[in-house]
């Protein structure tokens, strides 16, 4: 199978041995999107457990501001 130097560019599928007829290649094509399109829909992610510990801890106090003057130094 040879195509021009644009569409060979543009392809997704290269064929670096043989000859491959179109009706291969979308056979392979169509093996390919529904074994993909399968992974897809049994695919499960993980859901992020969450502990009671982090629910009810508080978040990191921000740090002092630096200019603003306070107590007896204040000037």
């Amino acid at each position: 199978m040879s195509l021009p130097d644009d569409a060979a560019a543009a392809a997704p599928l290269q064929v670096r041995r043989g000859d491959a007829s179109p009706e291969e290649l979308a056979a392979v094509i169509a093996v390919v999107s529904e074994s993909l399109a399968r992974e897809e829909q049994t695919a499960v992610v993980d859901e992020p457990t969450v502990s009671a510990w982090q629910v009810s801890a508080r978040g990191v106090r921000s740090g002092l501001r630096r200019d603003v003057p306070w107590g007896r130094w204040a000037g």
